[in-house]
């Protein structure tokens, strides 16, 4: 599946001093009756996904989402949300062309102002260690990278005339674990987030010229279902704040990404850790 992007190297206007307040209150469309903006966030079932829907629903955004999961109406009450849920496994490749056609159906033409690849995996060993690149079977390898990687690419592919008639963001969740050998995240897991910081930076170069913005964030250790209060302890000595994150505080730097506050940032991978990498 694949998309010859239209050869047009014209220079976008830059933003029009009229849109330079105060950004994260425009965001909200509802306060100012603009047009309402829409966003696709894959992974949003649970952690950092389910915190950054909730902050961009209470900023006024439509929300459609993509999860394995059916949609919660109790945990995820904003507006639309089971309407505008595709459940969907994503690490299937062959199930991409139909959840891009979901969210197409969904926008009904309507442009796209952010799309976040937040959907990952991290299998682990029946101990729950982690997979190293001489004990990972093949088939896990390929599940990995189709979800870690290849949705990313297909999605934004499916929906760049939606991106870009909306001048949107993308957003890439990358990891920690990409830039340094993590003591639970596998190879696999660990080599897809780097390559996705690698496709961040060559889409960042693609996608300019039509004026869409692609960002990475590489979260660190976050207080999610994921991380017990085992690893937890053994962990926070290694981060200078002494503590680790919360999805909350992840998904403030996402709003500030898809927002006009970041107007001028492009190709950028974002570290939120607590100064781990340091």
């Amino acid at each position: 599946m694949g998309l010859d992007l239209p050869n047009d190297d014209r220079i976008k206007d830059p933003v029009p001093e009229t849109n330079l307040g105060c950004p994260f209150q425009a965001d909200n469309a509802r306060v100012h009756g603009e047009e309402q903006k829409v966003m696709l966030l894959t992974g949003a079932s649970r952690g950092i996904g389910h915190a950054t829907a909730k902050l961009f629903s209470e900023a006024g955004w439509r929300i459609i989402s993509c999860a394995r999961q059916p949609f919660d109406g109790e945990r995820c009450p904003w507006e639309a949300g089971k309407e505008d849920h595709v459940q969907i496994d994503l690490s299937n490749h062959r199930m991409l062309p139909r959840a891009i056609t979901e969210v197409k159906k969904r926008l009904a033409g309507a442009p796209l102002h952010a799309l976040v690849n937040n959907a990952g995996i991290s299998p682990k060993t029946p101990a729950g260690e982690r997979m190293t690149s001489l004990t990972t079977s093949t088939e896990t390898w390929m599940r990995v990278f189709h979800l870690n990687l290849v949705a990313p690419i297909l999605l934004a592919q499916g929906l760049f005339d939606e991106l870009r008639a909306a001048s949107g963001s993308i957003v890439n969740v990358t990891s920690i674990a990409g830039s340094r050998v993590h003591p639970f995240a596998g190879s696999a897991y660990a080599t897809s987030k780097a390559a996705l910081a690698s496709l961040t930076r060559e889409m960042a170069h693609e996608y300019a010229r039509h004026g869409i913005r692609v960002n990475a964030i590489a979260p660190g250790e976050i207080r999610t279902d994921m991380l017990s209060p085992d690893t937890e302890a053994r962990l926070v000595p290694s981060i200078p704040l002494r503590r680790v994150g919360t999805p909350d505080e992840v998904a403030k730097v996402i709003f500030f990404l898809c927002s006009d506050a970041a107007s001028y940032v492009t190709g950028a991978e974002v570290p939120i850790n607590g100064g781990q990498h340091l």
